[in-house]
């Protein structure tokens, strides 16, 4: 007899919901927050619990296909350690959503452009290799066991050689070409004839009378002839001829001069492919947000100097927009602890629309072209004219204040990055490029050795900018007429024309505030250029407070421009550089420790201030009191701490502080990053040289000499002078700027810039006010004769 169950209401209720959750429990599936791309395991749902996917596009498709699943919660890929290539740019977009990219560590996991070659070789002769590569296979940079090596060219690479390591006045010479069996798709490097940046072309044909028919010379703002002396060409056959070079032909054979000790039977060869890397890239209305990139290496991508390039406003620049990693459209963006090596273009791109990017903690170093730009549209800005001698009429004007639209990064952070041996390529280059911008803050950067500017403002457009705590050193070192920081300002008031430009800001006085609308700070940092000047505000740059920065060399130079103010700075061996000032321009330049005389070019006025500074003794003071400025300002000896250990802040007993001079940290400059810290250099400490501190018996290095005061009757005696002064030669570095010029042991200089040189501060002086130009013209004692000499002041 069957029985028959009854159950209560209540009983039936628990076990429909009993029913429900263990169908819910069984439909659903976990959520996914971290994906894991490794190079040692096969993609697969689940490995040991994780998503684990053998590249990093595969990575990014889940991602997509989770969001198209309407998971919309924050994704982590892990890429984990080992060599990540890619064969196109990875695409952040919007609908990608809250992202990280992280890596086991910037010395452990690397995103790579290049392509591994699979070769088999032979030889060509007794010094070169060959090897056939797949058909149409074309690339511009080549590694062997991750080392770059050379395009063949002329003059052969010389890391201390100036110019792309190695330059020569007859590169592209008739003869030269004549020895060329197929010069087509050679490239040719060469400097602006002011030395103001560099163009770039590359060999179409060769015309009937043998010379080379060229295409490019697009990279600069500012058309003018080939440096005559500055050049080098590259990409031709003939010109392989040393170690490490290499020459990819038209017929897909690559051949190369192996460097020692490579096996190239085992050896890894590869060739970069990409020219980006990442791109991040969203609009104003739907942008990329929150994504975050860290903990990786970035390696082997083309060089771009003969892409498309757009012209940024008036400066002297014009640009690539692109980078390994390119940003665009986005906002709460991240890159931190990454490396940047070995790339042929810019590291990272800054583009138009972005808010609140953070660029920190990065090593970056031996690229091609920029390390960090950050650049908007031209879109966003009033009038814009776009060459140095383009002007809009003031009628057709629109003279309303600030940008036009939001195309422009805002509120970025440039941090703790260490920057270094950029611009190997393309010389109108920085360390940090802001060109239409608002609100930018570079702080706690370390950068050096590099070609142009350490860090330049390309305009005015439009302020708000904090530079402050950088370490900024050994830089114009392939290029003229700059500084370590530099910034132009040839905004809506500026005119090609200074007469004309008078009088437009005359009748329009608040005219240089429509673009540079929000002040721009300069303060707390370490600049050195031993080319140029420290801090070069040039063309115009208006609405800046510079203060508490420590100049060791070049000094401060403000060219035109308004509402400047500049105090509590201290320019060692060096001084105040006024360059054609409007009148009215409310210039102030005060509290301020300067060891020259103030150096003005075509002032009509001297702005609102020029006074209460100190100067290293009377007879300085002097020229400048003489100028009509300077009334209250005072001399003597500053009692520096510890010059030489390069300490500069005040004893207590200086006279320094009757002017208003306040102490400022001393030990603040540069990357604070432990890691980064331990890498980075900081700039050598200059030998002080006013009056009253140098010793007069001294032995002082000065670019590659040991040099010193004629100083007794038996030097006097042995050089046959007619008095005891002028400053003796003893010896020569032969791989210096003085070893490459015609000066020889035992030369007496008597003469600087027309200026007479009795003693080594004489000379000291006319070097700093005038190496900006690039040569001096010294006038020198041999063998009972007066010689005169250029000598040109880089290699």
């Amino acid at each position: 007899m069957r029985k028959i169950f009854k159950y209560k209401k209540q009983d039936l209720k628990w076990i429909f919901r009993l029913s429900i959750l263990m169908l819910m429990f069984i439909g659903c599936k976990p959520i996914v927050s971290d994906l894991y791309v490794s190079k040692n395991n096969d993609s697969s749902d689940f490995n040991d619990g994780k998503i684990v996917l053998s590249t990093l596009e595969e990575a990014i498709n889940k991602v997509n296909r989770l969001r198209n699943n309407g998971k919309l919660h924050p994704i982590t890929i892990h890429l984990e350690a080992g060599e990540h290539r890619i064969t196109s740019p990875i695409r952040i977009g919007n609908e990608q959503g809250s992202l990280k990219l992280i890596g086991a560590g910037n010395d452990k996991t690397i995103i790579k452009g290049s392509k591994k070659l699979n070769l088999s070789w032979q030889k060509h002769n007794s010094t070169i290799w060959i090897a056939k590569v797949e058909k149409n296979e074309i690339f511009d940079a080549l590694y062997i066991n991750g080392k770059p090596q050379i395009m063949a060219r002329y003059p052969n690479y010389e890391e201390n050689g100036g110019h792309w390591q190695g330059h020569a006045a007859d590169a592209l010479s008739k003869e030269r070409i004549s020895s060329w069996s197929n010069p087509i798709g050679a490239f040719l490097h060469v400097m602006h004839s002011g030395e103001w940046g560099d163009f770039h072309y590359k060999i179409t044909e060769i015309d009937e009378n043998g010379e080379a028919k060229l295409i490019g010379g697009h990279q600069n703002n500012r058309p003018s002839k080939m440096h005559e002396k500055y050049r080098m060409v590259e990409n031709v056959f003939e010109e392989l001829d040393s170690p490490g070079e290499w020459y990819l032909d038209t017929h897909d054979n690559l051949y190369y001069w192996p460097m020692e000790n490579i096996d190239l039977a085992n050896a890894l060869v590869e060739a970069s492919e990409q020219k980006h890397l990442i791109e991040i890239v969203g609009t104003e209305e739907k942008p990329v947000s929150n994504v975050e990139i860290s903990n990786l290496k970035f390696e082997h991508t083309q060089r771009t100097f003969m892409e498309k390039y757009e012209p940024l406003l008036r400066s002297d620049w014009t640009i690539y927009r692109g980078g390994a990693i390119f940003i665009e459209g986005a906002q709460d963006i991240k890159i931190e602890n990454c490396e940047f090596t070995n790339l042929g273009g810019n590291a990272i791109f800054v583009s138009n629309f972005n808010r609140n990017i953070e660029i920190s903690n990065n090593h970056i170093h031996k690229i091609g072209a920029s390390a960090i730009c950050l650049v908007g549209s031209p879109e966003a800005v009033r009038s814009p004219s776009f060459q140095y001698n383009e002007f809009m009429p003031l009628p057709k004007m629109d003279t309303i204040k600030g940008p036009k639209n939001n195309k422009y990064p805002s509120n970025v952070l440039v941090d703790n990055n260490l920057i270094y041996k950029i611009g190997r390529i393309e010389k109108q280059t920085a360390g940090v490029e802001i060109a239409m911008a608002m609100n930018i803050t570079v702080s706690n950067n370390s950068i050096y050795d590099v070609p142009r500017a350490g860090i330049n403002i390309g305009d005015g457009t439009w302020g708000g900018h904090i530079i402050e705590y950088n370490d900024v050193f050994n830089t114009v070192l392939e290029s003229g007429d700059h500084g370590a920081f530099n910034s132009w300002g040839r905004d809506r008031f500026w005119h090609p024309n200074r007469e004309t430009m008078d009088g437009i800001v005359e009748a329009n006085p608040q005219m240089p505030t429509w673009d540079a609308t929000q002040t721009t700070i300069i303060r707390n940092n370490r600049f050195r250029c031993d080319h140029g000047w420290d801090i070069d505000l040039d063309d115009g740059s208006s609405n800046y407070q510079i203060y508490n920065n420590l100049c060791l060399n070049g000094g401060i130079k403000l060219r035109e421009g308004f509402n400047r103010t500049v105090e509590n700075n201290i320019t060692i061996n060096n001084g105040f550089h006024p360059h054609v000032w409007f009148k009215n321009s409310n210039d102030i330049f005060k509290s301020n420790i300067v060891f020259t005389e103030h150096r003005d070019i075509r002032l009509q006025e001297w702005g609102k201030e020029v006074d209460f500074n100190f100067f290293p003794d009377q007879k300085t003071l002097l020229a400048s009191q003489n100028k009509g400025v300077d009334k209250h300002s005072i001399f003597g000896d500053p009692l520096f701490e510890d010059a030489k250990s390069g300490n500069y802040k005040l004893k207590n007993n200086s006279r320094a502080f009757e002017i208003g001079f306040k102490n400022f940290d001393m030990t603040g400059f540069g990357v604070k990053n432990k890691k980064l810290k331990a890498l980075a250099k900081t700039p050598n400490t200059p030998i002080i040289f006013f009056s009253g501190v140098s010793e007069k018996s001294s032995v002082y290095e000065w670019l590659g000499a040991k040099i010193k005061n004629i100083t007794t009757i038996e030097e006097r005696s042995a050089a046959g002078l007619n008095k005891t002064a002028g400053v003796l030669i003893t010896s020569i570095d032969e791989n210096s700027i003085i070893g490459n010029s015609e000066l020889k042991v035992g030369d007496v200089i008597i003469s600087c810039q027309g200026l007479e040189i009795n003693e080594f501060a004489n000379l000291m002086k006319s070097f700093q006010n005038d190496s900006w130009l690039g040569k001096l013209d010294l006038l020198v004692f041999r063998n009972q004769k007066d010689l005169k000499i250029e000598l040109a002041l880089k290699k």
